[in-house]
């Protein structure tokens, strides 16, 4: 936790101009489920020669990753989904992967939205200064606002995906939502609730 810390720390010390030349870009993917739009807004983190495995090694304890990088991933849905048999109400929601060791990947949705950049760091880029970021004490401190934990079906990459990739693609009245990254992917399917 405190080398979580100290690198959070690290990288907020970067000046403003640093700061915004090396972000990630940012990517909103959506999908119609009955009529109602589903968004997904996140940072799309590379690779830069580093293999995926070495990148998740580094997650903390809990194995909760924030599926991007720098702000909060969310997803935006204006009517009602079911996820893995569980009603999710119409919102917006912070979207996060529970990645353990061994073992199936979940998706994880949670209504926290994290803090304010400002908060956490003084000297925030006024373009940024208000967006939402991770809290630094870890996920356990919001975990008692978890939505629904889902298992993704895991899979290969086809073709590699230098960066981080997730996309929303329409299939009846549900969406089958993929992330990829590497190698690999994983698929769940989303519906709309009755």
């Amino acid at each position: 936790m405190l080398t979580r810390l100290a690198v959070v720390a690290a990288a907020l010390a970067l000046g403003s101009a640093a700061f915004a030349q090396d972000a990630a870009p940012r990517e909103t993917v959506s999908a119609s489920l009955s009529g109602k739009k589903v968004s997904i807004e996140y940072g799309r983190p590379s690779l830069k020669g580093r293999t995926l495995d070495s990148l998740i090694a580094q997650l903390p304890e809990d194995r909760i990753w924030r599926a991007g990088v720098d702000q909060v991933t969310t997803l935006t849905t204006e009517g009602a989904l079911t996820v893995s048999g569980k009603r999710v109400p119409a919102g917006k929601y912070s979207l996060y992967v529970h990645a353990p060791a061994e073992g199936a990947w979940s998706l994880v949705l949670n209504g926290d939205l994290g803090i304010p950049l400002i908060k956490l760091w003084d000297k925030a880029p006024a373009n940024l200064a208000n967006e939402p970021w991770p809290h630094l004490e870890g996920y356990s401190n919001i975990l008692g606002k978890e939505v629904v934990r889902a298992a993704m079906t895991p899979g290969a990459a086809a073709p590699v995906a230098e960066m981080f990739t997730v996309k929303l693609a329409a299939a009846g009245a549900g969406a089958t939502l993929t992330m990829s990254w590497g190698d690999k992917s994983w698929l769940l399917e989303l519906a709309a609730a009755k």
